[in-house]
């Protein structure tokens, strides 16, 4: 057995990483043909709902705020929605000294929200799913805070292990930094090679990078946000919002058990099979949520217009939509609506319930308020 250590941990059930066996040669295609359907189709209707919207950007916003929180949250970084988005709008507003005064897990989880949103505009502006990308987002993600140390955007130069912390036990070993270049050579190649079907090439992309783990930290966050930029990469949906933690979160055990049978026993089939029950369901969750935000915009352009009477209504709920906690001078200062108008609206809002305050003003400092309607629906995700 290779001499696998870390002081402290048992390493007698470890399992390392699969040499020679990526990519995967799949024997028994025929087990994948009706989850692989399945899959596709329910990913289908979920895009198609991404095609109808006003605008998929403003209205799931909120969402990849909270993909931020629960993905953070398998690597053990608690924080709650309300607290990132406190986090963005104090950012917003005082810049990068906001993180100074916020509690590290959230800044944690909202620079992985940031990172996801700077990948997914640099795919849009045409750069390519790359080494780069990759290592731009991790900078991103551990550049302030606790993750200052951990070599942000730089590949890992010693080995690293994902490791049970409660029981004491390497579960796995990812390849060894002497060999991560080639890896990482084979997978670039891999995600870009199109004669493989984009689920299940997203499927097997995903699991390889988990097991490079190419990164001192932070490679779950950065293998899950692979996802979704690989599926809009390759035009399977049509923008690039597909978030799918809250499964695997949900599904904990049996995500890490497939994953080192991988490595133990080549199933890669069975990871397949697991992945493409994953974007089903979370398709499927994905879908209904996203419904239920655009029956909700329809119903607030409803009140808004009802309450404000306004040609500003729209910049009024949009503004919220994407922003559904903010400060009040830049609702006033960035919604395109003139600042007097901008102060009637709040106050109206506030009289009708739709905002609550979550800190009132103080001498120079404005006050924040939350945008409730929007954060109820969100936050039973």
């Amino acid at each position: 057995m290779q001499p696998w250590s870390l002081p402290g941990y048992d390493a007698a059930d470890a399992v390392g990483y699969h040499h020679g066996r990526f990519p995967p040669r799949i024997d028994d295609y025929g087990r994948l043909i009706r989850p692989l359907s399945s899959a596709s189709a329910a990913l289908a209707r979920y895009d198609q709902m991404l095609k109808g919207m006003h605008s998929s950007d403003i209205l799931l916003a909120p969402l990849r705020s909270q993909e931020a929180v629960i993905s953070s949250r398998m690597e053990g970084t608690v924080s709650t929605l309300d607290e990132v988005l406190q986090l963005e709008a104090e950012q917003e507003d005082e810049g990068d000294s906001a993180q100074r005064n916020a509690r590290g897990e959230a800044v944690e989880v909202y620079l992985y929200s940031r990172a996801m949103r700077t990948a997914q505009a640099a795919l849009k502006e045409g750069a390519p799913l790359s080494s780069w990308l990759l290592r731009s987002s991790h900078r991103m993600l551990l550049g302030f805070g606790r993750g200052a140390h951990l070599s942000p955007g730089e590949f890992k130069s010693e080995q690293n292990y994902l490791a049970d912390r409660l029981r004491r036990k390497i579960l796995f070993v990812p390849i060894d930094p002497i060999r991560l270049q080639e890896g990482l050579d084979r997978f670039f190649t891999f995600i870009n090679d199109e004669s493989w079907e984009i689920l299940i090439r997203t499927a097997i992309a995903h699991l390889e990078f988990e097991a490079l783990h190419p990164f001192k930290d932070g490679n779950g966050r950065i293998g899950r946000m692979i996802i979704p930029l690989m599926l809009w990469n390759a035009r399977a949906i049509s923008e690039p919002y597909f978030y799918i933690s809250e499964f695997f979160e949900r599904n904990k055990a049996e995500y890490i058990d497939r994953m080192r049978a991988v490595s133990s026993e080549d199933a890669w089939t069975d990871w397949i099979l697991f992945f493409l029950s994953a974007l089903e369901a979370q398709a499927r969750q994905n879908l209904d949520k996203a419904e239920q935000i655009r029956s909700l915009y329809e119903e607030m352009k409803e009140r808004f217009g009802a309450i404000l009477s306004s040609r500003w209504t729209i910049n009024a709920l949009d503004f919220m939509f994407t922003r559904p906690m903010f400060r009040n001078n830049l609702f006033t200062g960035r919604s395109g609506i003139p600042g007097p108008t901008a102060h009637k609206f709040t106050r109206s809002l506030l009289d009708a319930g739709l905002l609550r305050t979550v800190a009132p003003s103080a001498g120079r400092r404005p006050a924040l308020y939350a945008f409730e309607p929007l954060l109820s629906l969100v936050r039973d995700t």
